[in-house]
């Protein structure tokens, strides 16, 4: 009997920490990090098969879109609304919220569409593309210089 109420006295205290735990959020990036592995010479992309570049195509564009609305802010991952003086009130955090919503639905739907017509594309523009977003990708880093 002694043990009963021991172990309900524990989970009755443990349940309370649970629900009065108050839950920080620690301050999001403006700028979500899009993993770029290996940037391309148009040799290599020239010995890659379609499927592959179908892939890289859409990886850059996800980069580009996730990356170029805020360059005035900041063009790699890391910056918060604190770190630049925006003020971290309910507004501000629901307009970014609202934002990265807006741009994960926009990545979905460009996604499907590139998943069903991207396929039709020629390959050497294909490669050509994907080359001139890795040039936009690799200017941006020097966007930040200028700063």
């Amino acid at each position: 009997m002694k043990m009963k109420i021991i172990f309900l006295s524990l989970g009755f205290f443990l349940m309370a920490n649970i629900g009065f735990a108050q839950k920080s959020k620690a301050p999001r990036s403006i700028i979500r990090q899009v993993a770029i592995k290996k940037y391309h010479n148009k040799e290599e992309l020239e010995n890659m098969q379609k499927g592959l570049l179908l892939g890289l195509y859409m990886e850059r564009i996800e980069s580009l879109v996730k990356t170029l609305p805020y360059i005035a802010f900041a063009t790699k991952p890391g910056v918060t609304m604190s770190s630049l003086g925006i003020p971290v009130d309910s507004d501000n955090t629901k307009a970014l919220d609202n934002q990265f919503e807006a741009t994960d639905e926009y990545l979905e739907i460009t996604n499907k569409f590139q998943n069903k017509i991207l396929p039709y594309s020629d390959t050497n523009d294909l490669i050509s593309a994907i080359l001139f977003y890795e040039e936009i990708m690799k200017s941006l880093h020097e966007y930040s210089e200028f700063h």
